[in-house]
């Protein structure tokens, strides 16, 4: 039986459950609280608590590790390093069951570039804390796989969309406005590419191992022409604009503006051959909006 343990069991990780769980794979998720796990179980899935601190490994996590075949970490690192390393490398690193990890990161690693575009080849430039913190989780993942001898892909992910969490709810909202930065593009994927995209690298494993790929869609864009677009499928106006320099925005979401770039997925579709279900944000929202329908 194929077996993936998900550290950290959130939105993306859910999907890629609901993909794979009818196809027969046992899904394993981890949450920080008990509810948490709770939530995991009645959703279907095996659940295990734990904490990402290294001393807090209970007997039910190792326990829910063993006969793993699959690993995914979307848990964040922290100042100190990656903590899903610090607390299980060894013992992941001793399963003989298990056939690939993955690591979910960010194209932030890639930092600022203009506008200009960027693939693996790119040299990572991280601006940010967040950025930095991923690209060393990333190097001691991709250190930590070749030491033990296990497949180990990095999977850099931009904006992430889906059901529930897309351009369609934040035209509605009473707050909704379009921020507007000349020349600012961005990239994104919906949640539901990730997960078919990471399905797929999966059953890759040697082709896939020990190198990061981008999980992103065709077609960076202005974040106001996507709010437009989504204005114009719910058949309402669009949110009125505000400039950049005027906005009042959290210190996290001026930090993703501090970045533009435009980021290549070749390496995903033309030659690992994953074919993206929505290659646009176009497609995308129109499927969100049938789904809702």
């Amino acid at each position: 039986m194929t077996h993936l343990v998900a550290i950290g069991f959130g939105y993306t990780a859910r999907r890629l459950a609901r993909l794979l769980s009818p196809e027969g794979w046992q899904v394993t998720g981890t949450s920080r609280t008990a509810g948490g796990v709770q939530d995991i179980e009645k959703a279907g899935y095996r659940g295990a608590l734990f904490s990402g601190e290294a001393g807090d490994v209970t007997a039910e996590l190792t326990a829910a590790i063993e006969g793993a075949t699959h690993l995914l970490v979307s848990a964040p690192p922290a100042a100190a390093g990656d903590p899903v390393l610090a607390a299980l490398g060894d013992r992941l690193a001793a399963l003989k069951s298990l056939r690939w990890a993955g690591y979910f990161s960010t194209v932030g690693v890639y930092g600022d570039t203009g506008g200009g575009w960027v693939d693996e080849t790119t040299p990572a430039q991280p601006t940010g804390e967040r950025g930095q913190r991923r690209l060393a989780a990333e190097t001691a993942w991709l250190a930590w796989g070749a030491q033990c001898h296990k497949p180990v892909t990095c999977l850099r992910l931009p904006g992430i969309y889906g059901p529930g969490r897309s351009p369609l709810e934040r035209v509605r909202g009473p707050k909704a406005r379009r921020i507007i930065k000349a020349g600012q593009v961005f990239n994104r994927i919906h949640v539901d590419d990730i997960a078919g995209a990471v399905r797929h690298i999966m059953t890759l494993t040697d082709a896939a191992a020990h190198v990061a790929i981008n999980i992103t869609d065709d077609l960076p864009a202005a974040p106001q022409d996507v709010l437009v677009h989504a204005a114009g499928l719910l058949g309402i106006g669009p949110p009125p604009e505000v400039p950049f320099d005027e906005a009042d925005l959290s210190p996290m979401a001026r930090s993703f503006y501090r970045e533009n770039k435009r980021v290549s997925n070749d390496l995903l579709t033309r030659e690992l051959g994953y074919d993206l279900l929505y290659p646009t944000y176009r497609e995308g929202l129109a499927a969100l909006l049938s789904e809702a329908d």
